[in-house]
């Protein structure tokens, strides 16, 4: 599900953007930290061409399982890697560039997951990540986090990690804390397009909520009483960004460009 609903509606916007400021070149050998079911990876391959290396690493091996699974481009490879991103299994200076696609504001220790990010790097090298901006940006994601949180008896903090580091200055406090010595934050927006509007509500509440354990202990038929709640309390907010065929809405982001 993620891979065919959410990849092509918000990840592969958000990965093309991210590569337009990476500035690949062949035979670069690149990382990508949190690679999910490998959307940025599969793009970089043929980017850095037969000489260039395309590593990607993810903690859940089902995310790499669907990875996996699908062709990657003629005369290129990428080695698929279970690991953590706060314990690289990869040398000093093993990559010319780091990536990371929305996956720091997830991580339990963000600094150490940056430390990791330059230990791996070459002289020279560069990182570059992307995170959401202020969940108040975003007033479909908003309207969807307030309700869970109401249902679940949380505060929204609790629910809104993917927004979690939204401030620009605490973003390129990791990366200077981690001795880069060249840190831009770069501010960036796109359009998502989601398909099959009645699915959204429950897709997005279910992957929002994912490491929430209030939701994940829910029983299956607690669940889907909240699923229904949610779309219901949040159907005048989806109403001014849906027609019969998708939800669409802009979305902002900052990308951290770091370079040794």
């Amino acid at each position: 599900t993620y891979e065919h609903y959410f990849v092509p509606a918000m990840f592969l916007p958000w990965s093309t953007i991210l590569l337009s400021h990476a500035a690949l070149q062949a035979r670069e050998r690149v990382l990508d930290v949190a690679c999910g079911t490998g959307i940025v990876a599969r793009q970089v391959a043929p980017l850095v061409g037969t000489e260039g290396q395309v590593a990607a690493l993810d903690m859940n091996p089902a995310m790499l399982a669907v990875a996996r699974a699908i062709p990657v481009t003629s005369g290129t490879t990428i080695r698929w890697q279970e690991g953590n991103a706060m314990a690289l299994p990869f040398p000093e200076g093993a990559f010319d560039v780091v990536l990371c696609q929305h996956g720091l504001q997830f991580f339990p220790d963000r600094a150490g997951a940056v430390r990791e990010m330059r230990r791996v790097l070459a002289p020279g090298g560069r990182a570059l990540v992307i995170v959401l901006q202020a969940l108040a940006r975003h007033p479909v994601f908003e309207a969807l986090m307030e309700s869970v949180a109401r249902h679940l008896s949380l505060p929204v903090s609790a629910v809104m990690t993917p927004f979690a580091l939204c401030d620009a200055d605490e973003l390129r406090t990791l990366f200077t804390a981690a001795g880069f010595e060249k840190v831009e934050i770069l501010p960036v927006s796109t359009t998502v397009r989601f398909p099959e509007p009645d699915r959204f509500v429950p897709l997005a509440v279910t992957s929002s909520a994912a490491a929430v354990p209030a939701f994940t202990q829910l029983e299956s038929p607690a669940r889907a009483a909240l699923l229904e709640a949610v779309r219901g309390e949040i159907e005048p907010t989806i109403h001014r960004y849906r027609n019969p065929e998708v939800v669409t809405f802009p979305m902002f982001a900052h990308i951290a460009l770091a370079g040794n």
